[in-house]
């Protein structure tokens, strides 16, 4: 219960310092381009394999039905309601996350927080702020990244290795996949980077025991991070069916 309080009370003082001025923009340019190099590659690496499998899945099915001209449809829906939040929350967790517990732990074991404490400088807005902004912005840009992935691979492998029509893959791209599923996804990313972000913050403030505990901490923001996410994927899902999602 002490760790849910600190958490809260992290996110209220992180919502407090959005008010202050001036914003840490320099933190925040480099913290966004630390974390995109971190996190760019295992997003590649990720949504690959993931587009082939759920692309290929789907369009057998399709096949089977006698429906192959609509695979764009289904390439648009997959990529976009799932395939790129899903794929954004094991990178963000897997990847951002613990860069950034492992940032700001290295930084309270060197006691550099207490240092600017000390100085009167606020640890919140200097350097939490920046890191969950970054991290916000750089999930919604992995996630459209993901989509794109999604897209130009489920063309490449439906039309060249299962001998789909072009023209028919690009056509029904849009047939049920529009602005309120592109909506859900952008907030899902949103989300999904503004929790990972602070978790990874307030994991790394409050680390203690040296190098072993970084360690601990690291691995547990790693676990809460996924589950969180996850947890989040399901209910923004929901909400998205609810009002027109894949309709």
């Amino acid at each position: 219960m002490t760790a849910i309080g600190g958490f809260f009370r992290m996110c209220v003082l992180t919502a407090k310092a959005t008010t202050k001025w001036p914003f840490e923009w320099r933190e925040f340019i480099l913290q966004g381009w630390f974390q995109f190099r971190v996190t760019f590659l295992p997003t590649i690496a990720v949504a690959v394999p993931n587009t082939i499998l759920i692309i290929f899945t789907i369009n057998i099915l399709l096949v089977e039905f006698g429906a192959a001209d609509v695979s764009g449809a289904g390439a648009a829906l997959a990529a976009v309601t799932q395939l790129g939040p899903i794929v954004t929350v094991l990178v963000v967790a897997g990847a951002g996350s613990t860069a950034i517990c492992a940032d700001l732990g290295a930084r309270t074991i060197r006691e550099e927080i207490d240092a600017l404490e000390v100085l009167g400088i606020d640890p919140i807005h200097r350097l939490v702020l920046p890191r969950v902004v970054a991290s916000t912005f750089v999930a919604v840009l992995l996630n459209g990244a993901v989509i794109a992935v999604g897209l130009v691979g489920g063309f490449i492998f439906g039309v060249y290795m299962q001998n789909i029509s072009a023209g028919a893959y690009v056509s029904t791209l849009t047939l049920i996949t529009g602005l309120p599923e592109v909506i859900i996804s952008i907030v899902k990313a949103l989300t999904f980077g503004l929790i990972a972000g602070l978790v990874g913050c307030y994991r790394g403030l409050t680390v203690s025991g040296g190098s072993k505990g970084l360690g601990t901490a690291v691995n547990e923001t790693l676990v809460l991070s996924v589950v969180a996410l996850f947890a989040v994927n399901v209910v923004l899902t929901t909400i998205g069916v609810r009002f027109g999602t894949g309709h």
